[in-house]
Order: structure tokens, then sequence, then C-alpha cells
């Protein structure tokens, strides 16, 4: 495929806001880099991941061999380029979102810590954000979904997975996905109450259009949302990086889930900052006052369904989800305090 040309002025670099914010409020100020600033920031050919809010003073670097797509959105920067190693590389406002060798860790435990975590296996499910179609995929593994939801607001991330990551956006052919290019918290506000079972959201960094994916208004509505004994989970950064607004989040999640349980379980990923990246999860009550313990599966992994083109699971297995909430010492302390174990639903 032939590269096009860079159609816009590249962005100031985010500035760093530190007078009376805490790390969220300092992440959700900034503003996002645009992605050929990332491209220039080191020698011709190779791609930077440069944040000076997000990962100050360390950047990860991957040679580009093809830029397949440069494009802007009506709300980012969108980037494709393909490099030895890892494949196809997709890029939004200076961040990698996904490589075609290693996104499977990261698509796989967002999906199942959650939703083998259910008291019922899960039918109704809500995707937010999640455009390359990866946390679809694994969502149609499990054969009791009836309905599966998508509310992305970016078209073109969803058309450029569909372009350049068949194995990821075959998410999308499969029958039970409803698509919706839109809002997601307008979507999630307008659903009735007690409507998904599941909702998980895959978003990118607090910076830009995804800085309101983090705030109590938004996490309020999918409590709202959820069945009585339904689980959020949410991408939630790097311990090693952004244990202050972890922490923020996880009391966020405790003083809105009343009743419930709340847990942080995290899954290694080469080409994310520092090669980790955590989720928090939150359950809300069921009839009876049972929450899910998140940290003990409910079920076996998931078996995609006869007929399907999916490949076996790669990370996920009943050890891994247990071994995904065993914490670092220094990551128990800053996150200890706001865990809320759960109760089981035995």
């Amino acid at each position: 495929l032939r590269s096009l040309p860079l159609a816009w002025s590249p962005r100031p670099r985010a500035r760093v806001i530190t007078v009376n914010m805490s790390q969220r409020e300092n992440m959700t100020a900034a503003v996002p880099t645009a992605n050929a600033m990332c491209e220039e920031t080191v020698m011709s050919g190779w791609f930077s991941e440069v944040s000076h809010e997000m990962w100050p003073g360390q950047a990860m670097s991957l040679k580009i061999d093809e830029v397949l797509f440069r494009g802007k959105s009506d709300f980012q920067d969108v980037m494709v380029f393909t490099n030895a190693q890892y494949g196809k590389v997709l890029v939004l406002d200076g961040v990698i979102q996904a490589t075609e060798r290693d996104e499977f860790s990261y698509q796989e435990m967002i999906t199942h810590l959650p939703l083998c975590s259910l008291k019922e296996a899960p039918k109704k499910v809500l995707v937010v954000g999640g455009g390359d179609g990866g946390v679809l995929r694994e969502i149609t593994r499990h054969a009791s979904i009836e309905h599966l939801d998508i509310a992305e607001i970016d078209g073109m991330v969803i058309e450029m997975s569909k372009k350049f990551f068949p194995g990821m956006s075959c998410g999308f052919d499969d029958s039970r996905v409803h698509v919706h290019v839109c809002d997601g918290i307008k979507f999630v506000g307008d659903a009735e109450a007690g409507t998904y079972d599941a909702i998980i959201v895959d978003s990118s960094d607090p910076v830009g259009p995804a800085a309101v994916l983090f705030e109590r208004a938004f996490f309020e509505k999918m409590h709202r949302a959820l069945k009585p004994g339904g689980v959020v989970c949410t991408q939630g950064e790097c311990i090693w990086l952004h244990a202050d607004l972890i922490k923020d989040v996880l009391e966020m999640c405790k003083d809105i889930f009343v009743g419930g349980s709340v847990q942080y379980g995290f899954t290694t990923i080469p080409t994310y900052p520092s090669g980790q990246i955590g989720f928090v999860m939150a359950c809300k009550p069921d009839e009876n006052g049972h929450t899910a313990k998140f940290t003990t599966p409910e079920r076996p992994p998931p078996i995609a369904p006869a007929g399907t083109k999916l490949n076996p699971l790669r990370y996920y297995n009943a050890a891994v989800h247990s071994a995904a909430f065993v914490l670092p010492e220094f990551a128990r302390v800053a996150v200890e305090p706001f865990v809320v174990p759960g109760s089981g639903f035995s």
C-alpha cells in the first residue's frame, strides 16, 4: 500500500500542568501529542512514543518499515505502520494502541477477566471504545452472548482496523454485534437501567477524546446501566507510572459501587509503557447482595462457537486469571486500601 502524505500540521506538545492538580487532572488537561511529532523525535525511520504527561522521561520506539496510513479524523491523529518484529502498528494521537504481535494479551484479559467473573454466563454486553474490534472478537468467544453493542466515537478507527487489522476486526463480522458510531457516554446514559451484564471500556489514555471516560459522571451512568450482579472493566493504566490515577479511579468506584466489589488486575504487553497495563473492575451487588470475587473465575475459559475462524486463546487461562490480581508489594500497598473484595456468588 502507498503511504499517504501528512495532511495536518503537528499540534504543540502537551504542556505540564502541575499547580494544585492530581495526576488524573494533570493528564486529562493535557493536549494530545500528534503522531508526526513522535515520528520526528528520533532518527528518521523510527517512531518514538513520547508523552510528557503520561510517561515523562521515557519512550517506546519502533522502527518504521512502511507507513500504510496517515490521517486525521474529527477527533484524533491516526497512523498505521509496519514493523519487522511487531507487524502492523496502530497509533492514535502519538500513542501505540495495538500491534499484531502482542494485542492478544490485552484484548483477552480486559474481556475474560470480567466476563468469567460473572455469576451467570453473559448475554448482553456493551463495549465503549474498542474501535479496533479486538475486544469484540474476544467477547464473541462466549457462546452465551445474545446481543453485543459497541459505542465507538471515531469511525475512522473502525475503518482502519477493518482495512489493516483483519485479525482484530473480525469481531465486527459477528451477527450478534451492533455497531454505534457515537458518543459512548451519551449511549450509556441513554441506556435503560439494568440493561447490561457487563460493560467493558476499551479506552485510550485519559488525554484527548478519552479523558471523559475516566470521570465520575461516566462511571455513575455505567453503574445505572448494569443489571444487578453486573460488572464494569475499564483500561486501568500502568502501576509503574500512574499509581495516583489508579488510586483515584479505584476510590471513585468504591464510592459509586456501594455494597459492591472493586478490584485491580494487570497484564503484560511489550509495546505498552513499561510493558504492563492494568484493569479496574467493579461489580454491582446482585439481588442477594452477593458480588464478584474477580480473583477467582466462576467459569472456565470460553470456547469459540463452532464455525468461527477464531484462533485458540493465547494468553488467558484460569491460572493467569487468578495471577492477574497478585501484585508486587509496592503495587499492593498502593491499591489495597481502595480494593473491596467480593463475596462470591455461591
